[in-house]
C-alpha cells in the first residue's frame, strides 16, 4: 500500500513539473523565445566571457546550488557541442576537485553536518555495490553527485584514481548535455533543451539506487 502511494506521489510530482516546464512556454512562449536569442546572442559575441561566467558556475556547484544539468545544456547552446562539452567538463571536474580537497580538510563530522547522515548511509550502501566506481554511478544524480564527492573525499581513494574517475564521468554527462544544447539551438528553440535539462536529472533521480532500509520498506 505505502508503495502505491509512494508511486502515486511520484506520478503527480512529475506531471508537476512536466505543466511547470511546458506551461510557460504555452502561455508566453514568443516572449520567451525572442528574449533567449537575444541573450544567446550577447553570450556568443563574448564566447571567452561567457565560457568563464557557465564553467565558474558549474565550478562553484560543490558549495552553491547551481543547476548544473541547465548551466551544461547552456554550454552546448551558446559554445555548440564540442565546445560547449569541453566548457561543461573543465567546470564539472574543478568542482569535484576542490569537493574532495574540501572533504580531505573538513573530516568526517563536518562532511556529515553538510551531506546529512541519511545521504552518507546512501552512498555507503552505493560503495559496497560499485566500489571506487560509485563517482561515475552517482555524478549524473542531483545532490548524490555532490554528496559522493565529498564522501570519497573521506575515503581511501587516490587523488589521481579520483581525478581520472571524475573527469571521465563528467565528460560523458557533458557529451549529453551539450548535445541538446546543441541541437536545441540548431532548430532554434531553447525549449527542448530546457526540458531535458530539467526532466533527465529528475528521472535519474528516480533510478537512483536507495538505501538498504529504504528498499526493505519498499518490499
Amino acid at each position: 500500500m505505502n508503495h502505491k502511494r509512494q508511486k502515486l506521489r511520484w506520478a503527480v510530482i512529475g506531471a508537476v513539473v512536466a505543466i511547470a516546464i511546458i506551461g510557460p512556454f504555452i502561455v508566453f512562449g514568443e516572449q520567451i523565445e525572442a528574449w533567449t536569442e537575444t541573450f544567446l546572442e550577447s553570450a556568443r559575441m563574448r564566447p571567452w566571457t561567457s565560457a568563464m561566467v557557465l564553467g565558474g558556475l558549474l565550478g562553484s556547484d560543490i558549495l552553491f546550488p547551481v543547476p548544473s544539468s541547465i548551466v551544461s545544456t547552456a554550454c552546448g547552446v551558446v559554445h555548440g557541442f564540442m565546445g560547449g562539452a569541453l566548457v561543461s567538463m573543465l567546470g564539472m571536474t574543478f568542482s569535484c576537485l576542490a569537493g574532495y580537497a574540501i572533504a580531505k580538510w573538513m573530516g568526517r563530522p563536518l562532511v556529515s553536518r553538510f551531506v546529512g547522515d541519511r545521504e552518507l548511509d546512501r552512498l555507503h550502501c552505493m560503495e559496497e555495490k560499485y566500489g571506487d566506481w560509485i563517482i561515475v554511478v552517482a555524478r549524473p544524480v542531483p545532490v548524490l553527485a555532490e554528496a559522493s564527492v565529498l564522501f570519497l573525499g573521506l575515503g581511501a581513494m587516490s587523488f589521481a584514481r579520483f581525478a581520472v574517475l571524475a573527469t571521465l564521468s563528467n565528460l560523458a554527462i557533458s557529451i549529453v548535455y551539450a548535445a541538446a544544447g546543441a541541437w536545441a539551438a540548431g532548430i532554434h528553440s531553447f525549449f527542448p533543451a530546457l526540458a531535458a535539462s530539467i526532466l533527465l536529472p529528475w528521472v535519474l533521480m528516480r533510478l537512483s539506487p536507495k538505501r538498504g532500509t529504504e528498499d526493505e520498506a519498499d518490499n
